[in-house]
């Protein structure tokens, strides 16, 4: 199944770039995914396409958005939400965070989103996570890095 076939939509910096990506991960929860996390970013990016949250990934990403108020991430991530074409994330170390912008992007909206994890996991993982069945929604369970990047250049290719 090919989700998204995504037509170039903007030339900036020498290149053409895809869709406006949020990108979710957990600042603050289990991120022993993180490797996983950083392969997704690495390939949107290298596609073309822009990685809102890629901060997300970096090892200070708790102390940055500590750096700001609770109101001022919130407010941020909403306008970041409302500026995404996709909403990709990574949720093996789910989060009340991931859950709420899931549920916020397929409730009030019609983006599709993409929600990856290990199977290994999978039992920790909360159950309308992995039993969600909404159709805008697309889960996809991995055992290892090369099918997260099999199925994002198959699926999200230009």
């Amino acid at each position: 199944m090919v989700l998204c076939k995504v037509h170039a939509v903007e030339f900036r910096e020498g290149k053409w770039t895809g869709m406006k990506v949020y990108f979710g991960f957990t600042v603050a929860g289990d991120r022993s995914a993180v490797d996983a996390a950083r392969k997704i970013v690495g390939i949107l990016d290298e596609m073309g396409h822009e990685v809102l949250t890629s901060h997300l990934v970096e090892e200070n990403a708790w102390e940055a958005d500590r750096s700001i108020s609770p109101k001022e991430v919130y407010l941020r991530d909403m306008k970041w939400l409302e500026k995404c074409d996709m909403f990709i994330a990574e949720v093996s170390g789910s989060s009340f965070g991931l859950g709420f912008e899931t549920g916020y992007l397929l409730g009030a909206t019609t983006k599709k989103v993409v929600l990856f994890y290990r199977r290994e996991v999978e039992s920790k993982i909360s159950l309308l996570i992995t039993g969600v069945t909404h159709p805008n929604c697309t889960l996809v369970p991995y055992s290892d890095l090369s099918a997260v990047e099999v199925w994002i250049r198959s699926n999200l290719a230009e």
